[in-house]
C-alpha cells in the first residue's frame, strides 16, 4: 500500500497509473504537481488526484512515492526542484522513454544517482495526451521496464515493480543502455517514420487533397504522429545516437526496396513483404 503517491506531471500516463491504483485499492491518496491549475483542477475533478500543489517541492513533501512523468527535456528541472524536498522513506521513479538522459540527469542533480530512484518506463500509451485522455487499464497486460542502475537500492526496485504490478503491468528488468537501444527500434523510429510520413505528404503542394482519398491504412499507419511534439522532440535529442543507427539502417533497407522496385523484381518484393508479414503475425501473436 502507497500512502501517498506523488505524481508531477498529470497526463495520460501519471493519470492513468493513479487510476489504476486507486481501483486495486493500492494507494490512500494522490497528490498532482505541474504547472497549469486549471489543468490539474480538471484532474481533481475527475478524480484521478486528491489535491494538488504547483510547487514540485511542495508537492512531495511527505509522500512515500514520486513519480515523475514529464518530457525529457524537463526531468532535470524536476529533480532539482524537488531536491532537499523528499521525505527520508520516499522512493522516486520516473516514466521516461529514454533512459541515458534521465539517469544523467538524476546523477548530476543528486551529485550522484541516489539508491532511492528507481529509473523505469511503461510501455504503453495512446495517441492522445493529457488526463482526460488517462484510463484505469491502460497498463493491463502491459508491458513495464525499470532499469535500475548499481547505485539504485534493491528494496527501491522491489516497491516500484510492487507499484507497477498492482496497476496490472509486466515488470521486467534492463540494462539502460539496452533499453534506450531497443526503443529506438520498436518505439522511436517507428513514431520518426509516422511524423515524417504525414509531413512530406502535407508538403506536396496540393492543398491537402491527398489526405482526402487516404484509407484506413494511412490512417492507421500514421496514427502515432497524433503524439505529443514536445515529448518526442525530447526522445530525439535524448536518444539520438541509437535512433540515428535505427533510421541509417531503415534507410539501407528502403533502398534495397526501392532497387527492387525500379528493377520490377517480383520475386524479391514478395520475398521482402513474405518476410515481413509473417514476423508481423508472430508478434501479434505473441
Amino acid at each position: 500500500m502507497i500512502e501517498r503517491l506523488c505524481v508531477i506531471g498529470v497526463g495520460l500516463i501519471g493519470g492513468s497509473l493513479a487510476r489504476a491504483l486507486r481501483d486495486a485499492g493500492f494507494c490512500r491518496e494522490v497528490v498532482g504537481a505541474g504547472r497549469n491549475p486549471a489543468h490539474l483542477q480538471k484532474a481533481v475533478d475527475l478524480g484521478v488526484i486528491d489535491r494538488y500543489e504547483t510547487d514540485p517541492g511542495r508537492a512531495v513533501a511527505g509522500a512515500d512515492m514520486v513519480l515523475v512523468s514529464v518530457p525529457l527535456g524537463a526531468m532535470a528541472a524536476v529533480f532539482s526542484a524537488i531536491k532537499g524536498h523528499l521525505a527520508g522513506h520516499a522512493i522516486l521513479t520516473d516514466a521516461g522513454s529514454a533512459k541515458g538522459g534521465v539517469i544523467d540527469a538524476a546523477r548530476e542533480v543528486f551529485a550522484g544517482v541516489p539508491a532511492f530512484f528507481v529509473p523505469g518506463h511503461p510501455i504503453a500509451g495512446t495517441e492522445q495526451s493529457g488526463v482526460e485522455a488517462s484510463f484505469a487499464s491502460l497498463y493491463q497486460g502491459r508491458r513495464v521496464i525499470l532499469t535500475p542502475v548499481p547505485e539504485t537500492d534493491v528494496q527501491a526496485t522491489a516497491r516500484v515493480r510492487e507499484m507497477w504490478e498492482a496497476a496490472g503491468a509486466d515488470v521486467v528488468e534492463m540494462d539502460p543502455v539496452h533499453h534506450d537501444a531497443v526503443l529506438a527500434a520498436t518505439s522511436h523510429l517507428p513514431h520518426v517514420l509516422a511524423y515524417t510520413l504525414v509531413e512530406s505528404l502535407a508538403r506536396l503542394g496540393d492543398d491537402g487533397e491527398v489526405f482526402d482519398y487516404a484509407a484506413g491504412g494511412f490512417r492507421d499507419f500514421t496514427r502515432i504522429a497524433s503524439s505529443d511534439p514536445v515529448m518526442w522532440r525530447d526522445i530525439c535529442l535524448a536518444n539520438g545516437d541509437a535512433i540515428q543507427l535505427m533510421i541509417e539502417h531503415f534507410v539501407a533497407d528502403l533502398n534495397t526496396l526501392t532497387e527492387a522496385i525500379q528493377n520490377r523484381d517480383g520475386q524479391l518484393l514478395l520475398e521482402l513483404f513474405t518476410s515481413a508479414r509473417d514476423a508481423r503475425n508472430r508478434f501479434v501473436d505473441k
